[in-house]
């Protein structure tokens, strides 16, 4: 059925057949020519659905009732999936979801950039429940919860199943706070962030300014929180506004797989954060240079180094573009963590004529991974290794190391 509003037609209450999912966590289906993405759905599944929004030959869907469910359906593990936006697999079993993944990460390959990806792709897990060691809140007077999907509305929360204990510890004392008199209205996000021992709270978005009398009400009632940065087990100080991992079963992993095989005199990390990739190749190499752009990570980049010993170890605080533009010695290996935008074409080209003999990417979009990889591989790259390492489980967000060498 359509409906003509005048504008843009609204297509309401069709059935269609999923036939894939794709990245972002959607199933794909098709309705008279035209693409249709919906949620919480698996390949095969007959669904009823109504249009969310509507561009030519592109329908964004609502699943209103899975009519017929693919056999590998099971119960979500959460009782808020489907209104919380932010898992999107739960109905999926954990193998399941591993199998889509990889499967998404070949076809951004193939699709975007026309690049055939190695017959074998190995995949790193860890447990796939309580992993998260930061969670950022959104506040509504006196609920807490995360938005729904695609909605600025709040789905308040009791709990999180994919959030460690510590997490949830604390979500429940903030629920309970939430509703005493003391509590300021007025805040808008809070971000959770613990090592399962200690706990940080950082107000990241209020109207005014929340008065140090409230952190030290929530020092009452959370156990082990901490003022200021965190000693993320004993290794890694991260500040309130610096990143660090949020799996908690994985960092260490994600490390190994990035610099296998890596060594040599000098090594340059790029988006070096506070120094998890860092430290490492400070074990690796004599000399690396650790790029970093936020001031508050780079103070805590240098403090972590000075703390393991490692001297070779240097924290510059600029972009990796700066850096990377001005660079006259070629370093033996690159470690690149860029944001969700990749590398970019200036700084594939860059890399490209300085032609490290060793690269590695940790990327968390396998859309813009593929992009600077078609250019990478183009200049000379061969790809020698690729895993795909499930920072994220039930969700679609998939972290993919590859490293390159020439020739």
């Amino acid at each position: 059925m359509v409906r003509d509003t005048g504008v843009n037609p609204i297509v309401s209450n069709f059935e269609v057949r999923v036939e894939k999912l794709v990245y972002g966590g959607d199933g794909l289906a098709r309705l008279d020519g035209r693409v249709v993405f919906a949620p919480f759905v698996l390949p095969g599944e007959r669904i009823r659905a109504t249009a969310r929004s509507e561009k030519p030959g592109l329908v964004q869907a609502r699943t209103l009732e899975v009519l017929e469910a693919a056999p590998e359906r099971v119960a979500a593990g959460c009782a808020v999936f489907g209104r919380c936006g932010g898992c999107h697999y739960q109905h999926a079993p954990y193998e399941y979801q591993l199998q889509a993944k990889r499967a998404i990460l070949v076809e951004e390959l193939r699709r975007i950039g026309k690049i055939e990806p190695p017959a074998e792709i190995a995949v790193v897990t860890g447990p796939a429940w309580g992993y998260r060691n930061r969670a950022q809140l959104h506040v509504e007077e006196r609920k807490i919860g995360y938005r729904e999907p695609r909605s600025h509305s709040l789905c308040a929360i009791d709990d999180c199943p994919i959030s460690s204990p510590k997490i949830n510890q604390a979500i429940a004392s903030l629920n309970q706070m939430a509703q005493e008199p003391r509590w300021p209205l007025f805040m808008e996000t809070i971000e959770v962030f613990s090592d399962e021992e200690r706990v940080q709270i950082n107000v990241i978005d209020t109207k005014r300014p929340v008065a140090r009398r409230f952190f030290e009400w929530c020092g009452e009632r959370i156990p082990g929180l901490v003022e200021g940065a965190l000693d993320y087990g004993g290794h890694f100080r991260v500040s309130s506004n610096s990143f660090f991992q949020v799996n908690r079963f994985l960092a260490d992993r994600l490390v190994d797989v990035a610099l296998d095989g890596a060594g040599g005199e000098t090594a340059l990390d790029l988006y070096a954060g506070v120094g998890l990739f860092s430290l490492a190749l400070g074990r690796r190499f004599r000399r690396v240079n650790a790029v970093e752009a936020g001031g508050g990570a780079v103070r805590d980049l240098r403090f972590n180094a000075e703390r393991a010993g490692l001297a070779g170890v240097k924290a510059q605080q600029a972009t990796a573009e700066a850096v990377l533009a001005k660079l006259e010695r070629t370093p033996d290996f690159v470690l690149a963590d860029p944001p969700r935008a990749g590398l970019g074409k200036a700084m594939v080209e860059r890399l490209a004529a300085l032609k490290p003999r060793r690269l590695a990417i940790v990327a968390c979009d396998p859309a813009t991974l593929a992009r600077d990889l078609a250019a990478l591989t183009a200049s000379g790259y061969r790809i020698a290794g690729m895993t795909l390492v499930d920072l994220f489980p039930q969700t679609f967000h998939l972290e993919t190391v590859v490293r390159l060498e020439i020739g």
